[in-house]
């Protein structure tokens, strides 16, 4: 599994990296970026799950 963010869509209200801080961070906009190359870890993919469910705008992806 693997966490991607769409750019156009996001509006940098941060959700994604406050509730997987280990899976997204923030870019000096505060707009979310996916840490590393956005494979989920195995145990997190319920977290990935809720990060996609919790985006207003609908950015995140899994892969």
């Amino acid at each position: 599994m693997k966490v991607k963010i769409n750019a156009e869509r996001c509006q940098g209200h941060g959700r994604c990296y406050d509730l997987a801080p280990g899976l997204f961070g923030d870019d000096e906009e505060g707009y979310g970026q996916v840490l590393g190359d956005g494979v989920v870890p195995p145990g997190e993919e319920q977290t990935a799950r809720l990060i996609l469910a919790n985006c207003p705008e609908r950015a995140i992806e899994i892969l």
